[in-house]
């Protein structure tokens, strides 16, 4: 099996880096993480920030920025990208700007300069889903589908988030088949079986994870991200949950065999 690093989104620990972002990046690291997927820099400059990563065996695995800022900032992201090391920049959009369609193709056709810009700097954009993208168009079509079918495939890349398509009803592993070698980056999560479909740690909620996992290196995926937008837990003990859980389903975690 590829061994896939597996790294942090840190939304997960939006108010624990508000008090203490460096020390979450110690927390995140002493539970087994390779990297981590950053969701802001909490006022402090790239610089300040590559060098405790580094110190911590810790890599930027991605970037989530909001499209308004790659739309008004594009090449400065890009420069601070080459400073944190990151190889993909992540931007998601509105629910409200995915269901209105003239809106929704001025941003594909955004998405499709801003990867190609991306691309000759040697970073790859991905976009990541929710559940509204996964409605469709008049033509047919998901919103999903028009976006991610807007620029090359070697341009335009995806972060699919399993929650989230299984809330729209979809089966992960049948849109990782569809867009394959389209996948690097990847946010793992559970579901609660129940009718709340709340946030669940990994392996405790009905979501076929597993299946998932298995598809990694056919999918060329590079990153396994875990994130979990809320939970009833303490944030840290969350993520050690889903890291126990990765740990024990992928051979390389489970025999220390990374390196």
């Amino acid at each position: 099996m590829k061994k896939i690093p597996i790294a942090l989104q840190m939304y997960t620990l939006r108010e624990e880096c508000e008090q203490d972002f460096l020390g979450a990046f110690e927390r995140v690291a002493k539970l087994g993480y390779h990297g981590v997927e950053l969701a802001g820099y909490y006022d402090m400059p790239v610089e300040k920030i590559k060098q405790p990563l580094d110190n911590l065996g810790l890599q930027v695995a991605a970037n989530h920025i909001p499209h308004t800022q790659l739309q008004t900032n594009l090449q400065q992201i890009i420069r601070d990208q080459k400073v944190l090391g990151c190889k993909y920049i992540v931007c998601s959009l509105p629910e409200a700007e995915v269901k209105n369609e003239d809106k929704l193709k001025t941003h594909t056709y955004f998405l499709n300069e801003a990867s190609e810009v991306c691309k000759q700097d040697g970073i790859i954009l991905c976009y990541h889903n929710h559940h509204f993208e996964l409605e469709c168009l008049s033509n047919g079509k998901t919103a999903l589908e028009a976006i991610i079918e807007s620029a090359p495939s070697d341009h335009l890349q995806t972060e699919f988030d399993i929650y989230w398509l299984k809330m729209a009803g979809e089966d992960p592993v049948e849109w990782f088949n569809r867009y394959k070698g389209r996948t690097p980056l990847v946010h793992l999560k559970d579901m609660t079986p129940d009718e709340e479909h709340y946030f669940a740690e990994l392996g405790t909620g009905g979501i076929d994870v597993e299946a998932v996992l298995n598809l990694g290196e056919e999918a060329n995926v590079q990153w396994w991200i875990v994130e979990q937008d809320e939970t009833r837990l303490n944030p840290y003990e969350s993520i050690e949950i889903s890291m126990q859980y990765l740990k024990e389903r992928l051979p390389y975690m489970r025999n220390n065999e990374w390196s």
